[in-house]
């Protein structure tokens, strides 16, 4: 799959661990697109390392951070990305005249990085 809202930027720290940043900003009109992508990835990732996610000091393989921003003072998403189900969930509606800025952190073993490199045709530069 070719990610079209999501571009990631790559980092690794001294222990070897991964770290992949995107940020996209859409209006609420193409938030239904981002949000499928971004399920798209987080369900790879659940999929491939199942019951493998959490905190990577405490031996998870892998662990992600979404986070929502709102332009123009409107209130910010609360997103949940249901494992069980494979979903993003809202708690409540986007404003229809707001444009959103979702953030996406991915960290990983090396295996996951590889992994997630390869799925995703993802540089490490």
């Amino acid at each position: 799959m070719t990610l079209s809202y999501l571009d990631f930027d790559y980092s690794e720290d001294d222990q070897g661990i991964s770290t992949w940043d995107a940020m996209a900003s859409v209006t609420t009109q193409r938030l239904p697109a981002l949000l499928t992508e971004i399920t798209v990835v987080l369900n790879w990732a659940q999929q491939q390392f199942c019951g493998q996610r959490g905190p990577l000091d405490e031996d998870g393989l892998w662990d992600y951070d979404l986070q929502s921003q709102p332009e123009g003072g409107a209130p910010a998403l609360r997103l949940h990305y249901d494992e069980e189900a494979g979903q993003i969930t809202l708690a409540q509606p986007p404003d229809p005249q707001a444009r959103y800025t979702l953030t996406l952190t991915l960290s990983g073993s090396a295996a996951f990085a590889q992994a997630l490199r390869a799925r995703f045709g993802l540089d490490a530069e």
